[in-house]
């Protein structure tokens, strides 16, 4: 069942922005109103939840049996927060397995018992349906408040759009085009409204004067309604993101630490102290993000349904039953999670539907959206290149990954050797990610998962000081050093924490652009050594200071001594014409200067004196 705190809505959603804060007024949680979306397929359920969220959360086309499992999302009316549940269709398809369109009613009745008010979507302009009196039913058992509403009355007659549905038996039927938004705010102020006014009243019901001192607790700004939410991110790149101030942080450890420093002459407990803040971890009160990555088909809804304890998301054995990324909350052991169930993605040249695309992008989004990324392969298929592609992404994307080896039930040891090997042959280049051997149908090694994503997600967020890191690359520089580049050794001078999530250490010194690859990745094993980082990778960013003299002098070449040798033999050259032209012109004077003894006058230069000079 769904709990209605803070905590299950903002999980369970992909706009979960305070996620980690659940908020108590006078000692008691306060509860938020839940509003479930159900009717016959393609009545426009996940468009008016789109439209009451103000996000595009919920994938929408004009494709029956599009929605399948109930995905949640928070919205706000007057100042008050509510839960939207989008349900899948409650009908039978002859397109689909009659087991799967049974999983999908099992989500829509839950949705039901869950919410407050129900609201009963149906098709106006095709009027009313034999699903329609199915639905019709199961809401009278469930014996929650109902509003029919007709949607897509967009071209339609308003005074007989909608009437066929009164014989529903339900009560009065409200109109509304929610693609256009057309007729929507009313539905809100007729039917949401009341249902909000029970735990209070709203925002416009209160006097102008006392508005501010009566606002609910739940209320936001309106701009930031307006455009929707983000996703939550655990380890901002800016100082202040995420809800979370590191500096803050860092001046309330060093004040904790000259308090105890006062107050204990000897300094052992300031020791203890100093120790115990650098030992805590930021961001622990925030759940941890993971999502279950791999091929169509390869058991990711069978593993979230174990991890969760119960039937959340619908399974049935065929490939692409998950189409959108399903946002769970989870807590184990005293620790808040989100699962995120995504779709499988196969190779672009057999994607042949326009919605398995945007099932695809909504599944690369959630990569870049998680803490942890869980890799889900088929024991039975083995590793396969569309796998290592996924692998590939995680990567590129900077997240944590754990591998987890599924199906791994009823295979012979001959067969459970070979695939290891394999394993170890393929996927050496991540080694340090672990490796889980689970069957998630029968619960087997499931358990395991979790201490690893912990790991994972500690080893990304700890902080590390400079002076470690310093130490760290002094050894590794002491037992084995840099090549020679140029003729000349590379030079590592200091390093410092560049970034965390995953963790990033800048190197600065001379000619590190020539670094070769291999000793990367012989610092990087260091650092993971020495830091005991296990579970995402290790970025090293090598910067070269500039010659603050570049400008004052000209840049020194360095000659080879083939080209000094050919240097000396053209000077060489240069100083014999020289030579010759300053003998031939002593010739030349001699001639003139006898000429003008003997009285002679020369008229031109004697030919003999030419030939010389030639």
């Amino acid at each position: 069942m769904l709990e209605r705190g803070l905590w299950c809505v903002y999980a369970d959603s992909s706009c979960c922005r305070n996620v980690q804060k659940t908020i108590i007024s006078n000692s008691v949680k306060i509860s938020m109103k839940v509003v479930a979306l159900v009717g016959c397929p393609n009545v426009g359920k996940s468009t008016l939840f789109n439209r009451l969220t103000k996000t595009r959360d919920a994938l929408v086309a004009d494709f029956p049996g599009l929605t399948r499992d109930r995905k949640y999302g928070r919205a706000l009316f007057d100042g008050r927060e509510y839960i939207v549940i989008d349900t899948g269709g409650i009908a039978e398809d002859a397109e689909q397995p009659s087991d799967l369109t049974s999983h999908m009613t099992q989500q829509a009745l839950q949705a039901i018992a869950e919410c407050d008010v129900v609201l009963f979507l149906v098709d106006a302009k095709a009027g009313l349906l034999p699903g329609d009196m199915q639905v019709a039913a199961h809401i009278r058992r469930a014996g929650k408040p109902c509003a029919v509403v007709a949607n897509k009355i967009d071209g339609l007659d308003p005074d007989f759009a909608g009437n066929d549905f009164y014989a529903l038996g339900l009560g009065e039927v409200h109109q509304i085009a929610a693609a256009h938004g057309r007729g929507v705010t009313a539905l809100i102020e007729d039917v949401i409204a009341p249902v909000l006014r029970e735990e209070g009243p709203l925002e416009s019901d209160l006097p102008e004067e006392d508005e501010e001192e009566s606002r609910s607790p739940f209320a936001k700004p309106r701009s930031e309604w307006e455009e929707g939410y983000e996703f939550l991110d655990n380890v901002p790149a800016d100082k202040t993101g995420g809800g979370f101030d590191w500096h803050a942080f860092r001046e309330k450890q060093r004040a904790d630490i000259q308090q105890q420093r006062g107050r204990d002459a000897q300094g052992a407990a300031a020791a203890d102290s100093e120790a115990a803040a650098q030992a805590e971890i930021p961001f622990a009160d925030l759940p941890v993000k993971f999502a279950l990555i791999g091929k169509p088909n390869v058991g990711k809804s069978t593993l979230t349904n174990r991890m969760l304890g119960e039937e959340r998301v619908v399974v049935a054995d065929l490939p692409g039953t998950t189409r959108d990324s399903i946002y769970i909350p989870l807590e184990r052991d005293g620790k808040k999670y989100i699962v995120i169930d995504t779709a499988g993605v196969r190779r672009r040249r057999k994607i042949n539907l326009v919605i398995e695309k945007f099932s695809v992008v909504k599944t690369l989004k959630a990569i870049e959206d998680c803490n942890v990324a869980i890799l889900v392969i088929d024991a039975h298929e083995g590793i396969s290149d569309q796998d290592l592609s996924l692998l590939s992404f995680i990567i590129d994307s900077g997240r944590s990954l754990v591998i987890a080896v599924n199906k791994w039930d009823g295979l012979t040891q001959e067969y459970k050797d070979e695939l290891r090997r394999e394993l170890d042959q393929r996927l050496g280049f991540v080694d340090f990610a672990r490796v889980h051997f689970i069957s998630a149908l029968h619960g087997t090694g499931v358990g395991n998962l979790f201490d690893s994503i912990d790991e994972a997600y500690q080893s990304a967020t700890t902080r590390h000081s400079s002076s470690t890191l310093n130490r760290i690359l002094a050894a590794a520089v002491q037992e084995h050093e840099p090549p020679v580049s140029g003729g000349r050794r590379i030079k590592l001078k200091y390093a410092h924490a560049g970034g965390y999530n995953p963790p990033r250490i800048v190197i600065h010194g001379n000619k590190v652009s020539k670094m070769p690859d291999a000793y990367r990745r012989y610092l990087i094993n260091c650092y993971r050594k020495s830091l005991k980082i296990m579970g995402t990778p290790v970025i090293l960013e090598f910067r070269e200071g500039s010659n603050p003299y570049a400008d004052e002098k000209p840049a020194q070449k360095r000659l080879t001594q083939s080209k000094i040798r050919q240097q000396k033999r053209e000077a060489e050259t240069q100083r014999r014409y020289a030579r010759a032209a300053q003998k031939q012109a002593k010739a030349k004077a001699k001639i003139i200067a006898k000429g003008r003894k003997e009285g002679a006058v020369l008229s031109k230069v004697p030919k003999s004196v030419k030939k010389k000079e030639q």
